[in-house]
């Protein structure tokens, strides 16, 4: 009998592949992805990897990621607020240059309040485009 747990999604990929930029697609908490590498591109199984965004005078609503981890490196704008935690009671503030580690199920928050984009580049373990957020509004009061 086969086990299908231990199957990839994706048969492996046999060559390189380069992906050309795609269009760009507003996620469901608030912040622009545009995929590069994905599973629907590459046929990837453990990672995605693409530019967000964040435009100027916008935040996300609190949400989480429950079933995977998020890296993203900030690329360009002013600063932006990540508010994380539980009852979202850290703040720390992200410039140009810094790097943001998300652990999988950490509600989280971001703020643009300058009047620049703010841009990413972000890679994750979950390979699909359109990532699994669960959205919290009952915390979307706690950030001004």
């Amino acid at each position: 009998m086969k086990n299908e747990a231990a199957q990839p999604k994706n048969p492996p990929a046999l060559t390189a592949k380069v992906v050309s930029g795609s269009g760009s697609q507003l996620a469901k908490q608030g912040s622009v992805y545009r995929s590069g590498v994905s599973a629907q591109s590459v046929g990837s199984n453990m990672l995605w990897l693409g530019a967000i965004s964040l435009p100027a005078g916008r935040r996300t609503g609190a949400h989480r990621h429950e079933g995977h981890e998020t890296a993203l490196l900030m690329t360009a704008g002013q600063e932006i607020e990540i508010w994380s935690g539980p009852k979202l009671e850290r703040c720390e503030m992200v410039r140009p240059g810094d790097y943001l580690f998300i652990p999988a199920g950490v509600p989280h928050v971001a703020v643009n309040r300058s009047q620049e984009d703010a841009e990413f580049l972000g890679a994750r373990n979950d390979p699909a485009a359109n990532e699994s957020v669960i959205l919290m509004p009952e915390l979307d009061h706690i950030v001004p």
